[in-house]
């Protein structure tokens, strides 16, 4: 997972209406092709995203920039914060089978259920992005009032890379647990399907 940090900030005298943190989501795909499970295996690690935290391939990626726009109003003698609102911009890279058309029915289960689980872990890492995306929102409002604005603004941006260092602390604790618990969770989810599969709710 790659964020970048982006600041604005704005000096007004009034405040502006309250916000709440925001995400917009887009999604970008990778072909893989095979027939088997071994084939799908080696073009996921040749063909799925870099990420430079691992230095590694990876079968999905999300890509996530954080931008946060600050209000300021300054009475004499001091300023202080009196919005925050941060925006979440992230880029989902999914892989996507180009299934033969007679790949073989065990193959197609396994990728459907591995990809489902692929979304789902990406779509994860930008729900915790939002709830740090808001709780620097939160600490940024609580401020408090500052001398002047120069400081205010300083104070600021110390405040968001305590938070989105906490961020990145709290994705890689997400990956770390996500990726010890890979074979259990799978095998669940297979089991599941099998489940819904026979009970006729999903087709195979």
């Amino acid at each position: 997972m790659k964020r970048a940090v982006l600041t604005a900030a704005t000096i007004a005298c009034m405040a502006m209406p309250a916000g709440a943190a925001s995400v917009s989501k887009s999604y970008s795909y990778f072909s893989i092709h095979g027939n088997t499970l071994d084939d799908i295996e080696e073009q996921l690690s040749q063909r799925g995203p870099h990420v430079n935290t691992s230095g590694s391939r990876h079968p999905g990626a999300t890509r996530m920039q954080f931008t946060t726009k600050l209000a300021y109003a300054q009475g004499e003698g001091f300023c202080r914060i009196v919005d925050a609102r941060t925006t979440v911009s992230a880029k989902l890279i999914l892989p996507r089978w180009r299934k033969p058309r007679k790949a073989d029915p065990d193959v197609k289960l396994i990728w459907d259920t591995l990809s489902a689980d692929i979304k789902r872990h990406e779509e994860s890492h930008v729900v915790i992005a939002k709830n740090y995306a808001a709780e620097l929102e939160k600490s940024l409002k609580a401020m408090g009032k500052q001398k002047n604005c120069q400081i205010a603004a300083t104070k600021a941006k110390e405040i968001t890379a305590k938070v989105l260092a906490r961020h990145d602390r709290a994705q890689a604790d997400f990956d770390r647990v996500e990726g010890k618990n890979f074979e259990s969770r799978i095998l669940r989810l297979l089991k599941y399907r099998l489940e819904q599969m026979k009970a006729g709710r999903i087709r195979g």
